[in-house]
């Protein structure tokens, strides 16, 4: 590959280092206006992608096949060797060795962080969590668990220190750890305690040790003899378990345990190429296996993504803290905070109320921030509900325009004119540090995105993976600034596209089913479910995601839908739902959108629920007074919502049979708690279907067409 090389000592002029006509995705430029930087950079020819086995338009020259029937498969540009990547240090292969590296770098620096209400933060050194770690970890041999691989240990916990404490425990002793969360269900953690023949739980609350006992009194989980709880309790509840066969402990008595018998039941930590975790899913519970080597692969792939540019001014850092308030029960919290343990990082844990989250991030003071584009939304809308008048949207939309601007030409800061004026106060909600905020999860607005760039002023990064490729196959490459896309594959995976016939869907043409992934980061299967580990998993080990893809010019790839999302109207047209929520989301008044449709019918309906905060001001400003209750309500009301909700659809290119025609107003959020959310706040659109049963029929037989 030719290389161009550019170098220029700061400050840095952008259009002297960033030609035209270069691949944005090949180059990071950093900006400060205080400080002065060397920036010297590779910049290959477009695009960005190595092609296995076939040429691609655009300049982009293919590998030789040597890995044999891959034609099409792409891979990412970054890195040396023609092998996936599988590990960034030598000394760090398996997740014990991640954080007992941490623990080196960071000479027993602050490790996990927790908060009382109105309070500092108080820290547990990496030498107080890898002795608690191994305390209990003994502690849990001693009790009768296995050093073993096939000995799962249940975790049934809110974010908090203890949660790390009992995963580095199992880490320590070859023990495997099994998530459990509240939104699975009574029948869910039912299952998945007897499918996983766990014999003993880890809690945080009284009120979830009564969950699992109320299995163990009806004889649905007669393997379960122990739970250990992090939270006091009463006697009560010591009582209640002796009397069905369950020992209740607290973690303490675990870990001095432990201490006393540490030296008897020291075991080696396994390899690479053994289980370390347990990941159950929501609705019918399917246990992906996930091995040392599946998570190292995973987080090696965003190290080398970050270290594209000479000064690595992404890179994590021991200063680094991160605020922990996504579920850990799901990885990609697990994997980003391994990245930050690796490098002798702190992670900062929040209370436990989202609604105090604002009030930590100010107490911890973040520089990485990993969020859900629900939130990303949410913090999109209040800051433009506060400019409440038009000379104030105006000036808001020219400064965050100049900073985007800035932005195009690979200058981040945040100290410039326009964060003074307007921004810092932004900047100020989240703590004032925030360097990195990667999301993921869910397709991301590029509105929000563009927005959040701009007026946050530091680098936001948007993935895309399932738990089965253990978080992320794909990654905004620094640099790459545009959005609409969820970046390129990850240095330790491929990814290629399958033709997908009866939604016209064809990968001759750059579209198709996204497989991913095959590489390093892909699970092992299914927990005692060979068929479905055969649906995921093809004869020559490609992950079949179920989602819709498109190659864009750049090399990027655009998420659509989930195939099993999509669906076609009466009249034969396919609907990807999930492409016009996210249109729609941006109507000023609209905080939530469930868009319908099935075959039987020839139109969308639509369920919104409007933003509290700021639908009654824009109400007001068209003439429409009363209360939030009253205003939802409001017929008219509900038709000037719509109204807005089309004109954002045919401002993006929405064809008329991709609007609703008709909407309901729900004055409810949709949310975890009632049902209608994921723990990672995506939507569960087959109980949303049933839940607004009633008010799709009666929209249907309001609208004739």
């Amino acid at each position: 590959m030719s290389l161009r090389r550019f170098s220029s000592w700061g400050p840095v002029e952008p259009r002297a280092v960033a030609p035209p006509n270069t691949s944005p995705l090949c180059y990071l430029q950093t900006y400060n206006s205080s400080s002065y930087f060397r920036v010297e950079v590779d910049i290959p020819p477009l695009p960005t992608l190595w092609v296995l086995g076939q040429e691609h338009g655009g300049g982009c020259r293919g590998l030789p096949s040597i890995w044999g029937g891959l034609a099409g498969a792409r891979r990412s540009v970054i890195g040396d060797s023609q092998q996936l990547l599988t590990h960034y240090y030598d000394d760090a292969r398996t997740m014990y060795e991640v954080f007992r590296r941490g623990f080196s770098i960071s000479e027993n620096g602050p490790c996990l962080g927790f908060r009382k209400p109105k309070q500092p933060y108080q820290w547990l050194s990496y030498k107080e969590v890898a002795e608690r770690a191994e305390a209990l970890g003994s502690g849990l041999l001693q009790q009768g668990c296995k050093p073993s691989t096939k000995q799962f240990i249940g975790v049934f916990a809110q974010n908090r220190p203890e949660w790390i404490i009992s995963e580095l425990a199992c880490y320590t002793y070859s023990m495997v750890v099994v998530p459990l969360y509240d939104t699975l269900g009574p029948g869910a953690i039912r299952y998945i305690v007897n499918t996983a023949d766990i014999s003993t739980v880890i809690c945080d609350k009284p009120e979830k040790a009564r969950i699992l006992l109320d299995h163990v009194e009806r004889k649905e989980t007669p393997g379960l003899s122990s739970i250990i709880l992090m939270d006091p309790f009463e006697k009560e509840l010591t009582e209640r378990g002796r009397h069905c066969g369950v020992r209740i402990q607290t973690m303490q008595e675990v870990e001095d345990c432990g201490r006393e018998s540490r030296h008897v039941f020291w075991v080696l930590p396994t390899g690479s190429s053994f289980k370390i975790t347990l990941c159950f899913f929501s609705g019918n519970p399917k246990g992906a296996m996930l091995t040392h080597g599946n998570v190292v692969a995973d987080f090696s792939g965003f190290l080398k993504v970050t270290e594209v540019n000479t000064l690595k001014v992404i890179f994590p850092r021991q200063d680094d803290v991160l605020i922990s308030f996504l579920p850990l029960a799901h990885m990609f919290e697990r994997v980003i905070q391994s990245v930050v343990y690796c490098h002798g990082g702190r992670i900062g844990f929040f209370q436990g109320d989202i609604r105090l989250l604002s009030d930590d991030m100010k107490a911890l003071r973040p520089t990485i921030f990993p969020v859900v584009p629900r939130l990303l939304n949410r913090m999109y809308d209040k800051i433009f509900s506060q400019a409440d008048t038009s000379l104030k949207r105006w000036i808001l939309e020219f400064a965050a325009r100049r900073k985007k601007a800035e932005v195009r030409n690979g200058i981040i800061r945040n100290d410039s004119l326009w964060d003074k004026l307007f921004f810092n106060k932004i900047q100020a909600s989240l703590g004032g540090c925030v360097r990195m905020i990667v999301t993921g999860a869910a397709p991301a607005s590029p509105t929000v995105l563009g927005f959040l760039r701009a007026a946050l002023g530091c680098q936001v990064y948007e993935g895309y993976g399932q738990t089965e490729c253990t978080a992320g196959c794909t990654f905004t490459t620094p640099g790459d600034w545009t959005s609409g896309h969820v970046g390129a594959p990850l240095p330790c995976n491929l990814i290629r596209l399958k033709d997908v016939e009866e939604l016209n869907y064809f990968a001759s043409k750059g579209e198709g089913e996204v497989i991913c992934v095959k590489g390093p980061n892909v699970f092992k299967g299914y927990l005692k479910d060979e068929e479905k580990t055969t649906e995921a998993l093809d004869q020559e080990g490609w992950l079949h995601t179920g989602d819709i893809g498109k190659w864009l010019p750049n090399g990027t790839l655009k998420i659509i839908d989930r195939k099993k999302h999509i669906f076609k109207l009466a009249q034969g047209e396919y609907i990807a739902p999930e492409k016009i929520e996210n249109i729609y989301i941006r109507s000023d008044p609209v905080a939530q959108i469930y868009v319908h449709g099935d075959s039987l019918q020839a139109f969308l309906v639509g369920i919104v629920v409007p933003d509290s905060e700021v639908m009654p001001g824009w109400a007001k400003k068209r003439g429409f007074d009363g209360t939030y209750a009253e205003l939802c309500k409001n017929k008219e009301l509900q038709q000037a919502i719509m109204e807005d909700m089309v004109r954002l659809g045919k401002e993006s290119g929405l064809h008329s049979f991709e609007q609703v025609k008709a909407i309901y107003i729900h004055s409810d959020m949709f949310s975890v708690q009632n049902g209608l959310l994921t723990p990672t706040l995506k939507a569960k659109r087959p109980e949303l279907r049933d839940y607004f049963k009633k008010q799709i029929e009666e929209l249907y037989s309001s609208i004739s067409i």
